[in-house]
């Protein structure tokens, strides 16, 4: 069969369904990269605005205690009231640069008698058990705290944790562990208590504002999806070669192209033929 008229059976059909099933899945793939772009701009648009932002108090910015708007996710919240060290838990499983750790939960009962969760800090896993080898403990008495805010956790299945620890920090089960009008919508991360204390867990850094990798990654997918159409055209090109190897018009082409690579000289694939011959 000459010309192009090869293309027309089920096998090429076959060839470019797969390729239009690749460059598919490589779109799809593109654009996931691109919303998890969208969602780290998302995160450093909240970082920048709401971190160094001045603190307000808690019920100023918290309406209820069961609603929860992301936009104020690390905003600074003031609050006054008694630690509950007795009820203090450790959340398992809290890396910090490489290294295996807790954070440290104690509740503050605010003055309305209502529970705010704060996130003291991380320790590391002790030297001998799976508990810190010490948690340092919080001011006595009335404290002013500054913390900022965080949504809760969901909960992990088939995850459990020892008494006094718990797998997330799922603020309903903080709070059947407690027994107290607990805020269900958010919790602190420790930002600065009054009075201070000598000793505390290590406090969370600024999250760094930084997009990742992900523009990249998209722009590697799009690219991957054209080369399959590069790919099959190749393909069809090469076996028209072979198909119309007699035609008078393609047999001057490939005199050209042999023209051409003759005046260029061997290429490394060539060299290495020939050393692979003579090495048989």
């Amino acid at each position: 069969m000459s010309g192009w008229r090869f293309v027309l059976n089920r096998r090429w059909a076959g060839y470019l369904l797969a390729t239009l099933v690749f460059a598919l899945a490589c779109v799809l793939l593109s654009n996931w990269q691109f919303a998890r772009l969208d969602e780290a701009k998302a995160e450093n648009a909240k970082v920048a605005a709401n971190w160094d932002a001045a603190p307000r108090p808690l019920t100023e910015v918290l309406a209820d205690r069961e609603g929860w708007d992301d936009t104020l996710k690390w905003t600074p919240v003031e609050m006054t009231g008694t630690y509950l060290v007795e009820e203090q838990l450790l959340v398992r499983n809290r890396p910090l640069n490489g290294q295996p750790g807790f954070d440290v939960l104690t509740p503050l009962r605010l003055d309305d008698g209502s529970v705010f969760v704060v996130d003291r800090g991380w320790l590391p896993t002790g030297s001998a058990q799976d508990a810190p080898d010490s948690i340092p403990a919080p001011p006595e008495g009335r404290v002013t705290v500054v913390a900022r805010m965080k949504a809760g956790e969901p909960t992990l299945p088939n995850r459990s944790a020892p008494e006094g620890q718990i797998a997330t920090v799922n603020l309903p089960t903080v709070q059947d562990l407690v027994g107290e009008n607990t805020y269900l919508n958010a919790y602190g991360l420790l930002a600065s208590e009054t009075p201070p204390v000598a000793d505390r867990p290590i406090a969370l850094e600024r999250p760094p504002e930084d997009e990742g990798p992900h523009f990249s990654y998209a722009l590697q997918w799009i690219a991957f999806g054209l080369m399959g159409f590069f790919g099959l055209g190749w393909a069809i090109r090469t076996e028209y070669r072979i198909a119309n190897a007699d035609d008078p018009a393609e047999r001057k082409r490939a005199a050209e192209r042999q023209r051409k690579q003759d005046a260029r000289g061997p290429t490394d694939s060539d060299i290495e033929d020939a050393l692979l011959d003579r090495v048989d």
